[in-house]
């Protein structure tokens, strides 16, 4: 599931604009998870935060910050409490920033287009 998910962020972020809803997500990377079940959706919200810890942890962009959660401006919570663990500030601090996420979504993009680094890094394994 991790390996489908991050391949399917790290296409997305290659070829696509703007952001991805949960939905999309489960569908595109064939995830048979059902987003109206509270567990499955935190399952999802887990893979995701996994993924995204990795990913940082290696020096590179986090993904999650593609995925939309349906109904907010743009990032839950949950979000900005994993960015605070991975030591990137306080997270009501960079929920206010508007920047904050922006810079995220643009770094990930040139650093997934940039085909040295597609090849380099988009088959490595997370742990």
């Amino acid at each position: 599931m991790i390996t489908r998910v991050r391949r399917f962020l790290i296409n997305y972020s290659r070829n696509q604009t703007g952001t991805v809803s949960y939905l999309t997500v489960v569908q595109e990377a064939e995830l048979g998870l059902n987003l109206d079940i509270s567990h499955e959706k935190s399952r999802l919200n887990e893979l995701l935060a996994e993924i995204s810890e990795t990913e940082y942890t290696a020096g590179r962009p986090i993904l999650s910050c593609l995925v939309k959660v349906e109904g907010s401006k743009g990032q839950g919570d949950n979000f900005f409490k994993l960015c605070e663990r991975l030591g990137l500030g306080p997270w009501r601090e960079l929920k206010q920033n508007p920047d904050f996420l922006s810079g995220l979504r643009t770094e990930c993009r040139e650093f997934w287009r940039d085909e040295k680094n597609y090849a380099q890094f988009s088959g490595a394994m997370v742990e």
